[in-house]
């Protein structure tokens, strides 16, 4: 059940509140769905940025089984950690075991971060590659107990760049080198998807609420989808 108009944060677009996660993910799944559908039909074409984390990974477990235009979509990355390829901490690996393996979408199409050849190098490639892409149509967010997303942290000098992606080269968690989206190419997509679970997110979401700019709330007009437990105990 999605319970509407009970909670804002400020700067967001919608929020849809639910029971659990697995009602969270079937929803967002849905979701991007319906908007992969309506960006094919309208420009032949789909660039979404997925998420690392087991919240976005169920959901792309739900995903694999809807049926979509997956040859006109192409698969971008939030964020990498710089681990070697195929290492199962990746977030493209999660990303291939959970839903592009069952699903016929072009190996061309699927664009990993190069982050095997250190974090300054692959931000500036895989820069470039978004260039050339154009806008993203959906990039898919979590938000960490801390209030970051993507791989961009509270403080980070990459939050003020504006390359399309960029380098981070001491995250509070490891690994700390990884690459990011840049916070310029997450506001420039057509559309955000924040997926936020459990109750060690409640500070963070009680600080956006209270107006705190945390990199979380620098994404503007997304919509978050959150379970109960996520919820703050007072607003």
């Amino acid at each position: 059940m999605t319970l509407r108009g009970q909670f804002v944060l400020p700067g967001a677009g919608q929020v849809h509140v639910f029971s659990d996660t697995a009602a969270l993910a079937d929803a967002v799944a849905q979701r991007i769905a319906e908007l992969v559908q309506a960006s094919v039909a309208q420009q032949g074409v789909c660039r979404i940025a997925l998420a690392g984390g087991s919240t976005p990974q169920q959901c792309y477990e739900k995903l694999r089984g809807l049926p979509l235009p997956w040859a006109h979509v192409h698969i971008y990355f939030g964020d990498e950690r710089c681990l070697p390829a195929g290492d199962a901490q990746r977030n493209d690996d999660m990303a291939r075991r959970a839903l592009l393996q069952h699903v016929p979408i072009p190996a061309g199409q699927v664009h990993p971060m190069p982050v095997e050849l250190g974090a300054v190098e692959a931000a500036l490639r895989y820069a470039q590659e978004l260039a050339q892409a154009g806008a993203l149509d959906i990039v898919l967010l979590g938000m960490g107990e801390d209030g970051h997303t993507a791989s961009l942290f509270p403080n980070d000098p990459a939050l003020e760049s504006t390359a399309l992606a960029v380098a981070v080269d001491d995250a509070p968690k490891p690994p700390p080198q990884r690459v990011s989206l840049g916070m310029a190419t997450l506001n420039a997509a057509n559309h955000k998807l924040f997926l936020v679970a459990g109750s060690g997110k409640r500070a963070a979401l009680l600080r956006i609420a209270q107006g705190e700019r945390l990199p979380a709330a620098q994404v503007l007009d997304a919509e978050w989808f959150m379970d109960e437990a996520a919820l703050p105990n007072r607003i």
